[in-house]
């Protein structure tokens, strides 16, 4: 087994458009959500969201890339080319051959398929655009990340919801992990942020209309955010052979199944992934230092998640700090696994936890130290990146200070 590190970062959210943006943002607890803007907003009983602002696709794309690539696709882009420049990659020859592409994303071209719903039956046209299919499917990004950086290895798309890019990432871990490849690109996106992506989440009856709040007794639900988060995965003696600047390293993953309810989320699952994803690192309970959460804001996850921590991690449990950083960047569905992984390098390389905002009354159920409001410095030389979705699938990592 060949150990893994992590040689670059890109992404773009809600937060910022660059990875100094958005850790600067995670250190200074600013929030990124706010009222949303597009079409009939005004007909949606939710009206706030994790939405990018200030991005224009147009200054970055050419006209023919427009047509091919939803905005999902183009937040993947740009996070892709941060997180390779900051590796210092040249994808050619046997390199070019063996590294791939492995990200996640749930919802697809949401924004393409809101569009096109709306020329057939409300504007009543019988023609769309030949590029349709190709735009909105769930591989498009994968698939025009390899095509930009000659990437022609393993390259796929995981969904599964909420676990999506933590599915992703373990699968990209794995296979440099085994030897299948020296490098892997790999994390997710989402931008669900649309008139009929709002509409269908309304109906779950989960969403909040005022504020992300993890862990707070008044919280009263999860809000939705887009945008994507892109990491190089490298063998480690590849990448120290080259002289690449590491930012942490993977050290193990986990991934379970409840096997029990569509949307309620089950402790034992979770910690059964919490658990797995030590046993499989080799580290101890008492070694983690951070845990970024789940940590949606609803009420289920949130007691839920603390449950499972408290049972994987023992009597060390109440040591721990646990935050969530979708108080300020929004629920990312596919993508957010990825993004909030920054916030694990931010603990390991920088010592400095992103605290869980909106925090306002503690709930005995929730009775970790959950980093409220304000960014704290500490010493972690190990921390976890959980991810649990609807359907029942977990997905947590483990990553270590190099």
């Amino acid at each position: 087994m060949k150990r893994v590190v992590i040689t670059g970062a890109g992404t773009i959210n809600a937060l910022g458009h660059t990875v100094p943006e958005t850790l600067e943002a995670f250190r200074e607890g600013r929030c990124g959500i706010g009222p949303l803007e597009f079409r009939d907003v005004e007909r949606l009983a939710i009206n706030i969201g994790g939405q990018i602002k200030n991005f224009e696709a147009e200054g970055i794309f050419n006209r023919q890339q427009m047509s091919l690539y939803d905005r999902f696709t183009q937040f993947t882009l740009v996070a892709a080319r941060e997180a390779i420049a900051q590796a210092g990659l040249e994808f050619i020859g046997d390199l070019a051959a063996k590294s791939g592409v492995v990200l996640g994303n749930s919802g697809g071209g949401m924004t393409t398929l809101d569009e096109n719903y709306r020329h057939v039956y409300e504007d009543g046209k019988n023609r769309v655009h030949p590029f349709v299919v190709p735009k909105l499917m769930n591989n498009a990004a994968a698939s025009h990340v390899s095509m930009e950086f000659n990437l022609k290895g393993p390259t796929f798309t995981v969904a599964s919801a909420c676990a999506s890019s933590n599915h992703a990432m373990a699968q990209a871990f794995q296979m440099v992990r085994t030897g299948m490849a020296p490098v892997m690109v790999t994390g997710g996106s989402e931008s669900m942020l649309c008139f009929g992506g709002v509409k269908a989440w309304e109906g779950l009856r989960v969403m909040s209309k005022d504020a992300c709040r993890p862990f707070s007794m008044n919280r009263n639900g999860m809000v939705q955010g887009e945008g994507a988060g892109i990491f190089v995965f490298e063998e480690y003696e590849h990448a120290k052979k080259r002289g690449a600047e590491i930012l942490a390293e993977i050290a193990g993953f986990s991934m379970t199944s409840d096997a029990s309810d569509i949307v309620m989320p089950s402790k034992q699952g979770a910690a059964r992934a919490i658990s797995g994803a030590m046993k499989d690192a080799g580290i101890n309970a008492d070694e983690v230092g951070y845990i970024n959460a789940h940590g949606t804001g609803t009420a289920a996850n949130d007691k839920t998640e603390c449950a499972a921590v408290a049972d994987a991690l023992g009597p060390h449990a109440d040591k721990v700090m646990i935050s969530s950083t979708k108080s300020m960047h929004g629920h990312l569905i596919g993508g957010t696994g990825a993004v909030e992984l920054l916030a694990c390098i931010m603990a390991l390389r920088d010592g400095v936890i992103a605290p869980t905002i909106g925090y306002e009354e503690p709930d005995p159920e929730c009775a970790l130290d959950v980093v409220p409001n304000e960014a704290r410095e500490a010493k972690v030389d190990v921390a976890l990146s959980n991810a649990f979705a609807f359907g029942g699938l977990n997905a947590v990592l483990a990553l270590r200070k190099v």
